[in-house]
């Protein structure tokens, strides 16, 4: 039996607009995912999809309900804690790569295991093997603005995964893409699952790609409904 890696019980978030109304996004999320599982998250914009990403990632804290991470619970961790789980066990991929302009993707892939004080000739050798595993081992040495929006994307998705983190959480990661090279990049991300046993949960307003995930949940009205049949939109 595949143990529970993520557990999440009663989440709320509430935000406050200009006017100082609020509005309640998340009312009482529960859900369970596996280690090594692969989640796909659909919904119309606006409905607390990528909210639920954040807090999922530690970017932001919930107001109510809990989030367990193998066991450990976001909202007792000390700041350093919560600083190391976003550096070594857990990963983001967004929409736009985020990539740094002035630097190769080499430079881009190693950055992240420098922080993490990896020495250089091991951050080196890490970021060659990744680059070359997402199958850009011609663009090693290539700057953002000269590989196209496909490869800057595998260059982040090398960069996400550089630090081997268990969870892996993608924002719309071919959204910016045309549909033949966002497929190419769904079936990177599932290979990666395959292959590092990465626990994979992509939010996405693509049916197709939705529908090749282990698990499919449609955020509507605050809460995550599981469904067999991804709708389109």
């Amino acid at each position: 039996m595949v143990p529970t890696q993520i557990k999440v019980s009663r989440l709320h978030k509430s935000y406050h607009d200009g006017e100082g109304r609020e509005l309640h996004i998340l009312k009482g999320i529960d859900l369970e995912i596996s280690k090594g599982a692969t989640v796909a998250i659909v919904g119309a914009s606006g409905t607390g999809k990528s909210t639920f990403l954040h807090l999922l990632g530690a970017l932001d804290v919930a107001d109510k309900g809990k989030i367990e991470i193998d066991g450990d619970e976001l909202s007792e961790m000390k700041r350093d804690e919560i600083a190391r789980f976003r550096n070594q066990q857990v990963a983001f991929i967004f929409q736009f790569h985020h990539l740094l302009n002035d630097f190769t993707a080499l430079e881009n892939v190693i950055m992240p295991l420098r922080i993490n004080n990896c020495p250089i000739n091991k951050a080196n050798k890490i970021a060659q093997d990744l680059l070359v595993k997402v199958g850009l081992e011609e663009r090693l040495h290539h700057k953002p603005f000269q590989l196209s929006g496909g490869e800057q994307q595998r260059v982040a998705i090398a960069r996400a995964i550089s630090n081997s983190p268990q969870i892996l959480l993608a924002d719309e990661p071919t959204g910016n893409l045309d549909q033949e090279t966002g497929q190419q990049i769904f079936n990177l991300l599932l290979e990666l699952n395959r292959d590092y046993n990465i626990t994979l949960i992509v939010i996405t307003h693509n049916p197709a790609l939705a529908a090749s995930m282990q698990l499919q949940y449609k955020m509507a009205d605050g809460l995550l409904h599981p469904i067999t049949k991804i709708p389109i939109y």
